[in-house]
């Protein structure tokens, strides 16, 4: 409920500062503006919805996504057909990545155009329920419409920074002194408050992350499960090599979690496995769960800037599930 509850209040504040911005620029510059400003949301909404509707392809060329049938991978159909009937929602396509590091991934228009894809790397590092519970987070990525909420959250920095670009630039060359100062000073506004929404939506998109690991859950998966997997990503992301984890850098808001921050995760993910038996059970778990965890500056840091939430905090989430 308090993840609803932050992303109801994540979407209120954004269109507040999108509607406070909007506010100070018809009582700064008058209303004789107005339709250029007008003009700007326009064109900001129709480049949204061009994203929105070629986004697929993109992600499937950048992907290098191949979809196989069910004769190709029964057991991948398998999984991903059980888990659809249980979250309610129509079978995703199903597809294998060609990316060599091990990771998943969902996207689509909509429920019934969404595409659930796995790289190659990761139908090699986990076992069976491992890869159940990475699906059942995917496909509850598809049952929330995550896409469609980060695609909508992500409107408003374009609008902020597109306000920016327009009224600062428009400023350096009106001859009005006045009114350039007035433009130049709202141009200001706007790239700060692009910093600020910027920020806001990749918190939006941790809240999401957190929230598709509890879907995954409430489809009968076992959060120790989901825990493993994650921790063997983190383990097979950092094994990647220099090349391939940059290759993957720009693609990571798709992945189940930032493949950049890898190598810096396992240090902290030592402390969970207590056996070190290269998995997390559910007594460490039950560990986790009563222990109280502290993230140095540097790691909140990055944490405020990343699309994925700190993967320590993350399976310490699993944790209060079990």
């Amino acid at each position: 409920m308090w993840l609803q509850v932050r992303l109801i209040l994540l979407v209120g504040l954004m269109f507040s500062i999108l509607y406070g911005i909007l506010a100070l620029i018809g009582y700064a510059i008058g209303a004789r503006s107005y339709v250029f400003y007008i003009y700007l949301l326009a064109l900001a909404f129709l480049l949204i919805i061009i994203q929105y509707l070629s986004g697929p392809k993109l992600v499937e060329m950048s992907m290098r996504v191949r979809y196989v049938s069910e004769r190709e991978n029964p057991k991948l159909h398998r999984m991903v057909e059980e888990l659809s009937r249980e979250a309610g929602i129509p079978k995703p396509r199903v597809g294998i990545s060609e990316l060599k590091i091990p990771n998943a991934f969902a996207f689509g228009r909509s429920k019934r155009d969404a595409r659930v894809c796995v790289t190659k790397g990761i139908l090699e590092l986990l076992d069976d329920d491992e890869l159940k519970a990475v699906l059942g987070h995917e496909i509850s990525h598809i049952k929330h419409r995550d896409v469609a909420i980060i695609t909508l959250l992500s409107v408003i920095p374009m609008i902020c920074y597109m306000l920016y670009i327009s009224f600062l630039w428009g400023g350096m060359f009106s001859r009005d002194r006045r009114e350039a100062g007035i433009e130049m000073a709202v141009g200001i506004i706007a790239l700060l408050m692009y910093f600020v929404t910027s920020l806001l939506v990749m918190y939006g998109s941790r809240i999401r992350e957190y929230y598709a690991d509890l879907g995954s859950v409430r489809l009968g998966n076992h959060p120790s499960k989901l825990a493993t997997a994650l921790y063997k990503l983190v383990y097979g992301n950092a094994k990647a090599d220099e090349h391939t984890i940059r290759q993957a850098a720009g693609l990571k808001a798709f992945f189940l979690n930032d493949v950049s921050r890898a190598r810096d995760e396992i240090r902290e993910l030592r402390q969970i496995d207590l056996d070190m038996s290269g998995t997390i059970d559910e007594d460490e778990l039950k560990v986790l769960k009563e222990k109280r965890i502290k993230l140095s500056l540097e790691d909140r840091i990055m944490e405020l800037l990343s699309s994925h939430p700190n993967m320590l905090k993350r399976i310490k989430h699993l944790a209060s599930l079990t």
